[in-house]
C-alpha cells in the first residue's frame, strides 16, 4: 500500500509539473487593439519564447469593465489599450501590477509610462503614439488658419468643421488636453466655437471625416493620423484621389506641441503568468516590435534610439519622421475627462 501511494504521489508530482511548465508557456492578453497586422506582432514573439497568446478582444471600457467583475479570479496577464486615459483609469482602480524592468525604464520615455507606485514598479507603458491631426482641404483653406487646436474654435472657420463624438476617447483625451493647457473657463468656449463651426453635426469615424473634406461636404477635420496614413499607403485609386485633395497640419508646433494619444500596456494585478507578462512587455520595446507599431499601423515608435521608416508617416512630417508633441502628464488627461463631458454637454456637443 506504502509504494502504491509513494508512486502515486510522484505521478501525481509529475503532473503538477508539467502543468505548471505548460502554465508557463501561455500568456493571456486582454487587448483593446482589433488590427490585423498585430498578428506577427504577436507570431513573433510565440517563435522567439515558446510563449502561447490566448487573446480576448473588447474595447478599453469593455476590458476595465471586465477586470473589475473577474477580480483576483481573472485570468488576464496582459492588458493591451489604446487610449492614455484608459490606462490612467485602470492604474487608479487598481487593475495593474507595478513592474520593475530595467530594460523598459531605459526603453521608454518617462513621459509616456506611469508615474512609479510606491514600491518602485510602474504600473503601464506606452508602446506607440498616434498624433490627433487637422486635415484640411488645400483648394479652399490656408494651413495658417488651422494649425492651432483653439483656431477650430475661431470665427473664421464657422460653418467648415466635420468631426467624430466628442464623447469618443480619441476626442475626449484631446479636449481634456487642450483644457490642461488653457484652464476650464477658456476650454468650454473654446468647445462651444466648435459647435459653431461645425459643417454638420458629428458623426462617422476618423476616416469619415478625412473623406468629407475630400468630398467638399466640409474644409477642415480632426482624424488620428495613422487613418491617413493609412489611406496614404492605400493602392485604391478613390483613397489617392481623397489624399491628393487634402493637406495635413500638425497642430501647435509653435507652443505646446501636437496632442498625441498612447497605446499602453500593463501587467494585469492577478495575472498568474507574471513573469512571460513583463517578458510580452519588453519584447514590446525591442527594436522589431516597435517597428511592427509603425510599419504595420502606422503609428509612432517610442523606444529611444527607433526612428521610423514609415514612408506615409516621413511624408506628412516634409521627410523627417519627427514633429513636436505634447507633454503634458497622462493623469491630468485622466482627470479632466469628467469635466470634459460635463462641458461638452453644456454646449450642446454630441
Amino acid at each position: 500500500m506504502k509504494k502504491q501511494w509513494v508512486a502515486a504521489a510522484a505521478a501525481l508530482a509529475l503532473a503538477w509539473g508539467a502543468a505548471a511548465q505548460a502554465q508557463s508557456q501561455e500568456l493571456n492578453l486582454y487587448s483593446a487593439r482589433h488590427y490585423a497586422t498585430d498578428e506577427a506582432l504577436y507570431n513573433d514573439f510565440t517563435k522567439a519564447t515558446g510563449i502561447k497568446i490566448n487573446r480576448v478582444d473588447a474595447d478599453d471600457a469593455g476590458i476595465i469593465a471586465r477586470l473589475k467583475a473577474e477580480g483576483s479570479a481573472s485570468p488576464a496577464d496582459v492588458i493591451l489599450l489604446v487610449d492614455a486615459a484608459r490606462l490612467w483609469r485602470g492604474e487608479q482602480d487598481g487593475l495593474f501590477l507595478p513592474v520593475k524592468s530595467r530594460l523598459l525604464d531605459d526603453a521608454i520615455p518617462a513621459t509616456l509610462r506611469a508615474r512609479p507606485a510606491a514600491d518602485g514598479g510602474t504600473p503601464w507603458f506606452g508602446f506607440s503614439t498616434r498624433a490627433r491631426l487637422v486635415v484640411y482641404d488645400k483648394l479652399k483653406v490656408k494651413p495658417a488658419d488651422v494649425d492651432t487646436y483653439e483656431e477650430l474654435g475661431d470665427p473664421k472657420n464657422r460653418g467648415k468643421l466635420c468631426i467624430r463624438s466628442g464623447s469618443h476617447p480619441y476626442n475626449l483625451s484631446l479636449f481634456s488636453a487642450v483644457t490642461e493647457h488653457l484652464g476650464e473657463q477658456k476650454a468650454e468656449a473654446w468647445l462651444k466655437g466648435m459647435v459653431d463651426n461645425m459643417a454638420r453635426a458629428p458623426k462617422g469615424g476618423d476616416t469619415d471625416q478625412i473623406k468629407a473634406v475630400a468630398s467638399g461636404e466640409c474644409q477642415i477635420a480632426v482624424t488620428n493620423s495613422y487613418y491617413l496614413a493609412r489611406m496614404m499607403r492605400s493602392g485604391k485609386p478613390e483613397d489617392r484621389a481623397v489624399v491628393e485633395r487634402v493637406g495635413v497640419v500638425f497642430p501647435n508646433q509653435s507652443s505646446w506641441g501636437t496632442h498625441v494619444n498612447i497605446a499602453g500596456a500593463a501587467v494585469a494585478r492577478h495575472a498568474k503568468n507574471p513573469a512571460n507578462a513583463v517578458k510580452f512587455l519588453e519584447y514590446l520595446a525591442s527594436p522589431s516590435a516597435q517597428n511592427y507599431f509603425a510599419n504595420g499601423n502606422n503609428e509612432w515608435p517610442v523606444a529611444k534610439g527607433v526612428v521610423t521608416d514609415n514612408p506615409a508617416l516621413k511624408a506628412m512630417t516634409g521627410g523627417s519622421g519627427q514633429f513636436k508633441s505634447e507633454t503634458i502628464p497622462v493623469s491630468a488627461v485622466g482627470a479632466h475627462q469628467v469635466k470634459v463631458q460635463q462641458m461638452l454637454d453644456r454646449v450642446g456637443f454630441k
